[in-house]
């Protein structure tokens, strides 16, 4: 049987931490950056956790299950 390929989309936005946890980054960073404040900026920035629900959905894209 062939192997099971990941989907691409997915293996560019997401990365495991090393405790399996999987990290994102944030959207509405990339442009019409003057009307937002800089404090908002800062904060879209950093990474973040994906949240509980969307794990398992994102786990089957990444063939991690």
């Amino acid at each position: 049987m062939p192997k099971q390929k990941t989907k691409s989309s997915a293996k560019k936005r997401f990365k495991l931490t090393g405790t399996g946890k999987i990290k994102r980054k944030h959207a509405f960073k990339s442009h019409i950056l003057t009307k937002k404040s800089k404090k908002r900026k800062l904060k879209l920035t950093h990474d973040t956790l994906v949240h509980a629900n969307d794990v398992n959905s994102i786990k089957e894209q990444l063939r991690l299950k």
